[in-house]
């Protein structure tokens, strides 16, 4: 998949290599690690990285790193993200994750191989015009994200761009989504615990009717925020957890709502919490129940800068020609590389998996995802060509 685009110290290091990015998202794959455990994934790519002259450094909680490529003032990053999922993997693949309850369902285990592709290849060049940054970061699925440790412990310090890719089921391997703006949305957890003295449902008037008010605050939280935010926001509040009594003549002591709240607009994403507490107030009050609300703050939208979006572009053109640049639309989807680009400029793309037509789309963040592995050099391209357009524009 893009075989002999260019340059040639890349052209030579993919036909020697193209095999091991397999294994590493392979092998990956095979041994999945949730958020901040990425004790042996972390420790796969030191070693590679090592073992060409680089000298990582490991993050202070022992799991994500960062390695720069080259010399010079000029510096730009790459990031990939490590972390797996909580979930049970059925794929039947031979690959498939070894350990109970754990899978690589979003595409992190293509993302690191990538990386460590293009910082190799990177590492194989004879010259650099500046510095690469690889950023291999943890704990993108964990809520308000990893990203946050990696900006704290400097990881942007120095750098002037920033790039990244992210897995998409829906796009044809060979094709690369770009957008200009937000490409994905703010995403926070409302979550809602009640509490009743209890009782029986023949004298609900003599308790309060803690699952009468659930089953109100389900449906009015969203309807009124729907009329106190603008519709163009692409604002949505989706539960997506209840959980109250077992007896069917019972009204129960304590139960608990659980939902995510996305937006698309960033300013709306801050005003976001102080609505919510308003309404479930104000909501729950003649009900005389007790409650809880406990808002998580998550992550705002990715927006990609212009200039940068125009560089992941051009790569994907001159690799596979014109017809590889695809346009792609804003997800409801929440990403932590946002808070990257909270500190400079940058853009994500969304790299095609999907083996095209008459194959069938394996979403993401479900048991069954899997990828076309001829997108991984062609990712690697991406990654490379972007950073040296970016070093030399």
């Amino acid at each position: 998949m893009g075989a002999g685009s260019g340059p040639a110290w890349l052209d030579s290091w993919l036909s020697a290599h193209r095999s091991d990015v397999v294994a590493w998202r392979r092998t990956l794959h095979a041994h999945p690690e949730l958020g901040r455990a990425e004790h042996r994934t972390t420790a796969l790519v030191a070693r590679e990285l090592m073992a060409v002259g680089l000298e990582p450094r490991t993050l202070p909680g022992g799991t994500g790193l960062v390695c720069d490529v080259g010399y010079g003032d000029r510096c730009v990053a790459l990031r990939a993200d490590l972390d797996a999922l909580p979930l049970q993997e059925d794929t039947n693949l031979p690959y498939a994750s070894t350990v109970p309850d754990v899978m690589h369902a979003c595409g992190h285990d293509a993302h690191t191989a990538m990386l460590l592709g293009a910082g190799l290849a990177l590492a194989s060049a004879p010259a650099l015009p500046g510095r690469v940054r690889l950023i291999f970061q943890p704990a993108e699925e964990v809520q308000p994200g990893g990203a946050i440790d990696m900006v704290a412990d400097g990881a942007l310090e120095g750098v002037q761009r920033i790039f990244a890719l992210h897995c998409d089921p829906r796009l044809e391997v060979g094709k690369l989504g770009t957008r200009v703006g937000p490409i994905t949305s703010a995403c926070d957890i409302v979550e809602v615990k009640l509490t009743s003295p209890g009782g029986h449902t023949a004298r609900p008037h003599l308790t309060a009717d803690l699952v009468e008010a659930i089953g109100v605050l389900i449906s009015q939280l969203p309807l009124l925020l729907t009329r106190q935010v603008d519709p163009r926001s692409g604002t949505v509040l989706v539960w997506g957890a209840v959980q109250a009594g077992e007896a069917a003549n019972a009204i129960p002591q304590h139960g608990v709502l659980r939902g995510t709240l996305r937006t698309a607009d960033r300013h709306t994403w801050g005003e976001l919490e102080e609505r919510v507490k308003a309404i479930v107030e104000s909501v729950l009050a003649p009900f005389g129940v007790g409650y809880e609300l406990i808002y998580t703050r998550g992550v705002p939208p990715v927006v990609n800068d212009e200039t940068s979006s125009r560089m992941l572009a051009d790569s994907a053109a001159s690799i596979l020609g014109p017809d590889a640049s695809a346009g792609t639309e804003q997800s409801s989807g929440g990403e932590d590389f946002a808070w990257y680009l909270e500190q400079v400029p940058g853009a994500m793309a969304r790299l095609g998996v999907w083996a095209g037509e008459g194959a069938p789309m394996k979403d993401i963040h479900q048991p069954t995802f899997d990828l076309d592995e001829r997108a991984l050099p062609f990712g690697v391209r991406i990654l490379t060509n972007a950073a040296l357009t970016a070093l030399t524009d």
